[in-house]
């Protein structure tokens, strides 16, 4: 019973982490192309303080799930662990590392030049944002084919 309630936790982490760096990229950032500046600036920066808000706790639930998940599976012994779950973890963990950054660092970041209406630095941050949300979103990729392949 425990670990089906583990795994359901685990995908619908997954999903909405993935899923939300689908559409904010594929559909949201394109479908803003065509505001000024100051506009898509400010809503971009609104709408991925609340992604990100969803994503840490979508993050943890993924990291803390997916440990429960191996350690139980542990106990049968090492060889019991799927190799494509090791690769799973270490690569989550970097998707984790990297979100983090997006986060604390260039969150931020966005946030400050969007209250000074530094559009320039703005820009800026939204581009290093995007950089890594792209990097982030073909980690889960990866993983996702290492996994079900």
């Amino acid at each position: 019973m425990l670990f089906p309630a583990l795994r359901t936790v685990h995908l619908l982490a997954v999903i909405v982490w993935i899923g939300g760096m689908v559409f904010a990229h594929f559909f949201l950032r394109p479908a803003l192309a065509g505001l000024e500046p100051p506009q898509r600036l400010r809503l971009m920066a609104e709408v991925l303080r609340r992604f990100f808000a969803a994503v840490l706790a979508a993050s943890l639930l993924a990291l803390a799930s997916g440990a429960a998940m191996l350690a139980l599976h542990m106990g049968a012994g090492p060889a019991a662990v799927p190799v494509s779950w090791h690769l799973m973890a270490g690569l989550g963990v970097v998707m984790v590392a990297v979100f983090l950054h997006l986060r604390f660092a260039l969150l931020p970041r966005l946030q400050r030049a969007v209250a000074a209406a530094d559009w320039p630095a703005a820009g800026s941050a939204l581009a290093r944002i995007r950089v890594r949300v792209v990097f982030n979103l073909a980690l889960g990729v990866l993983i996702l084919l290492a996994v079900l392949l």
